[in-house]
């Protein structure tokens, strides 16, 4: 054998190493196209179009649906609830999550039976949860009326979605319902990983139940809560099923985020290029949103 096939030998080898390597990732390939990649550019090239099934011409607009949008007062209010329903969400459920969580990071008989209910909520679906808290929220015998009926607190039934302002905080009532199991279970498993050698070793120092947990406990859980951050940040912006279920996007208006407003555009109107322009500028934003949270994630990463 030659000097010179004695050095292609290897190559070929690793070439019919990757080569097998695609061959292997082709199938996963080939689904994240038609599933993924394929949508959002097709989505984004009727963001581009005049396509309304009202009107039968179809022609290139370039970026008018985009001006449309933000000449749209009830698109402008609909981005304002976007963000309410992001902002609220999150400071909510991220308090209650790491109040719950570290209520089950201490030792108590029955906790592992506690963890379990606490877990319960987050393993309905979020349309199913939707549907679960309209029956509640009903209000001529809903259980909410009739338990605050009962213990003295309200005279008369009220109805809990009839107000627009009331209706929005009811729905992240209801979304917190559902996802304060998530924040509690990331939280937890943060907890889970901070030695209890430092909390003795304030302790021993002096330190209370707040210093060790501002000091200790919450610069420990930083990473956990930026990941969290990330994922609620995303779904929170993209919000749908659950004002779907709950409220159809009103009254009044009142309930209707982004999300929605692109629903009601493509399939209420059948409009189907504002409706990918409200879709786009949902994507555009949760993507902006991600590599901000990655930013700092890495720049956390760097300065520990």
């Amino acid at each position: 054998m030659t000097q010179a096939s004695k050095l292609h030998t290897p190559r070929r080898r690793i070439n019919r190493q990757w080569l097998f390597a695609y061959a292997l990732l082709a199938p996963t390939l080939l689904l994240i196209f038609i599933f993924n990649v394929w949508p959002l550019v097709y989505s984004a090239y009727l963001s581009l179009q005049q396509y309304s099934l009202l009107f039968p011409i179809r022609r290139f607009v370039g970026l008018e649906n985009y001006r449309f949008l933000f000449e749209d007062p009830e698109f402008i209010a609909a981005l304002g609830r976007t963000l309410y329903f992001v902002v609220v969400s999150l400071a909510l459920e991220t308090t209650i999550g790491l109040a719950v969580a570290l209520v089950l990071n201490e030792r108590f008989f029955g906790r592992g039976l506690v963890r379990t209910i606490v877990l319960l909520p987050w393993a309905i679906p979020t349309i199913v949860n939707g549907v679960l808290w309209r029956w509640i929220y009903q209000p001529n015998f809903g259980a909410l009326n009739g338990l605050l009926w009962q213990l003295g607190i309200i005279d008369e039934y009220v109805h809990w979605l009839g107000e627009p302002w009331r209706a929005m905080n009811m729905v992240i009532l209801a979304d917190a319902w559902h996802m304060i199991p998530f924040y509690t279970l990331m939280f937890l498993a943060g907890l889970q990983g901070i030695p209890d050698s430092l909390h003795e070793a304030a302790r021993v120092d002096g330190a209370g139940w707040f210093r060790r947990f501002w000091h200790i406990t919450l610069p420990l859980l930083r990473p956990i809560l930026l990941v969290i951050l990330v994922i609620r940040t995303i779904e929170t912006f993209r919000v749908f099923d659950i004002i779907y279920a709950l409220t159809r996007g009103g009254p009044g208006g009142g309930t209707t985020v982004v999300g929605y407003y692109a629903y009601e555009q493509a399939f209420s109107f059948a409009d189907f290029g504002m409706g990918s322009a409200a879709s786009m500028v949902i994507t555009l934003s949760v993507l902006v949103l991600a590599v901000l949270y990655v930013k700092l994630l890495y720049r956390d990463e760097l300065l520990h």
